[in-house]
């Protein structure tokens, strides 16, 4: 799997990224352990690895998947955006995937 992060800071960026997650589902009122943050951020990770996005995409992209883990969420739109994601063809798609998320209109 590429990276377009460098080994030392890729391990800053997973441990801020990872802060942040525990940070949000705290907020939720949804609060993970390291654990289970590390796995979350390990499945978006594995959701766009065919791509080397930067830093704030995967921190989106594991942002959304916390989300989705919220109760009440349907399961069928949780499938459908990791759909979304391996078909993504480039970083600009993802980031277009999740800015549609919160748009009233259709793409």
């Amino acid at each position: 799997m590429s990276n377009s992060l460098n080994y030392s800071e890729d391990v800053e960026t997973v441990q801020a990224v990872q802060q942040n997650l525990q940070q949000l589902a705290l907020q939720l009122g949804q609060p993970h352990d390291v654990d289970a943050v590390q796995k979350l951020y390990e499945t978006a990770r594995g959701l766009v690895s065919h791509l080397s996005p930067d830093a704030l995409t995967l921190a989106r992209v594991a942002g959304v998947l916390l989300v989705y883990q919220l109760p009440d969420t349907d399961p069928g739109e949780v499938q459908w955006f990791k759909s979304e994601l391996q078909n993504c063809s480039d970083v600009e798609s993802i980031e277009d995937l999740i800015d549609s998320l919160s748009r009233p209109d259709a793409l």
